[in-house]
């Protein structure tokens, strides 16, 4: 793997782990000589997140939409910074260019990146691996939820697999080493 995408919030949260994580996965991120893609602001763990890959002498490539470029404040240091014309754009580029997927503490913007890559590792549209790097146990009420939709039929148990869980950056970048993208299919007719 050469790039990572990472997705994450545009603020810093609450609990300064979320901040210590985004350090700790920068530091790895470079000495496994991997790139850094993400959303392209400069706030919140998003912008520690590539500061820190960039204080460390790694390499940032960021994406982001026209209309968010100032609301996000678009990061001015990057390695190279992709301006595109929707979130559609932005998700599409951010996938191309990517390797493995990272969702780390985030919000709405968050999830649904993560999800959507995720669905097309299910769709079979790629073979990459997706993970949440669960911070002080951030994503435990999903991952619940996860767990809900696999016992009531709307989630088979190879799909839900194939999303990566790990508390630290390390675990989780060793679980990404590992992946095996799964056989089956999510449009048989066997439950």
């Amino acid at each position: 793997m050469k790039r990572i995408c990472v997705y994450c919030g545009s603020s810093p949260g609450t609990d300064e782990i979320y901040v210590g994580a985004a350090r700790e996965l920068a530091g790895l991120l470079v000495s496994a000589r991997m790139e850094l893609v993400y959303g392209g602001a400069s706030k919140g763990l998003m912008g520690v997140l590539a500061d820190a890959v960039l204080e460390n002498g790694g390499k940032v490539s960021g994406v982001i939409p026209k209309a968010l470029q100032e609301k996000e404040i678009a990061h001015a240091n990057l390695t190279e910074l992709h301006v595109v014309d929707s979130m559609h754009e932005r998700k599409s580029l951010m996938a191309i260019l990517s390797d493995g997927f990272i969702a780390m503490p985030g919000g709405f913007g968050t999830l649904e990146e993560i999800i959507e890559v995720l669905t097309w590792g299910q769709l079979q549209f790629h073979a990459k691996p997706c993970g949440f790097l669960n911070v002080g146990g951030y994503f435990d009420h999903l991952l619940e939820f996860f767990d809900h939709a696999v016992a009531q039929g709307f989630l088979r148990r190879q799909h839900r697999d194939m999303l990566l869980v790990a508390s630290t950056p390390a675990e989780l970048l060793n679980l990404f080493e590992h992946y095996q993208s799964p056989e089956v299919r999510k449009w048989t007719s066997e439950a």
